[in-house]
């Protein structure tokens, strides 16, 4: 995972979306620029903000996935040594991953180590970076980016993360009506935009944030200083307040 450039998202992981803050954050985003609408003007996710905060690389070679000749069963033997009976267009459960590649075995060969480090990048691939709105499956083509993980580490996955992002606020933003919510239904890095704001809106951040002799401000990523804190759950009505009435003009340039 080191050698893949995706080592720095591990500890970012189990972060998890607030659906209010998401909504209202959705409810600003004007997919026709990629950018939030704000009382002091207009203002977006950058690729800087995304190596800041992730670590992810935002150079490199772009992220794109050649479909196999084979079919997609043997292909998921082939790179994970296991296939589920149900797979079914080349999606799979993010469960049966999580179940089947539970623990590694101590006596593990190098080649079944590489079997469970393909599994778990493509949880991570399904179920954080690249998460759809249905937040329980991932395509196996996502397994051909971790074929060759020397290959991988070339890769620029900040700029296809925040790309993925920027599509699916823009869906959210069109599917939305005024009196609408979110709830889960949301696609891409949540954890990505809600870190992003509590960077850039510090008064709608959470109350117990990591500061002073616990984590340095130059923590790489920059993203581990939230860890431990515990997001408010408010209501989108809550977050479009503290958005777009108070407070309004607190917009933090540089991070």
């Amino acid at each position: 995972l080191v050698d893949a450039g995706l080592s720095s998202v591990l500890p970012l992981a189990p972060l998890t979306g607030d659906p209010g803050l998401i909504t209202a954050l959705v409810e600003r985003w004007r997919p026709e620029t990629s950018t939030f609408h704000m009382p002091f003007g207009e203002v977006t996710i950058t690729l800087v903000d995304v190596a800041t905060l992730t670590g992810l690389a935002i150079d490199g070679d772009a992220v794109i996935v050649d479909i196999p000749d084979e079919d997609w069963s043997a292909m998921c033997l082939r790179l994970l040594g296991q296939a589920p009976t149900d797979l079914g267009g080349g999606v799979i459960r993010i469960t049966w991953l999580r179940e089947t590649f539970d623990e590694l075995p101590l006596s593990a060969s190098p080649e079944t180590t590489e079997q469970f480090a393909r599994a778990y990048a493509l949880s991570l691939m399904g179920g954080v970076l690249f998460s759809d709105r249905s937040g329980g499956s991932v395509h196996l083509q996502y397994l051909l980016l971790v074929e060759d993980w020397r290959r991988a580490g070339r890769f620029a996955w900040g700029g296809a993360v925040l790309s993925y992002l920027y599509r699916e606020m823009g869906r959210s933003a069109l599917q939305m009506t005024a009196s609408s919510s979110l709830g889960g239904d949301f696609g891409g890095w949540a954890a990505l935009l809600m870190l992003w704001t509590w960077e850039r809106f510090p008064h709608t951040s959470p109350l117990h944030a990591v500061t002073g002799a616990q984590i340095t401000q130059d923590a790489v990523p920059r993203g581990i200083r939230w860890l431990p804190a515990q997001t408010r759950q408010h209501g989108d009505q809550f977050y479009l307040y503290k958005l777009w009435f108070d407070e309004c003009t607190t917009f933090v340039v540089s991070i």
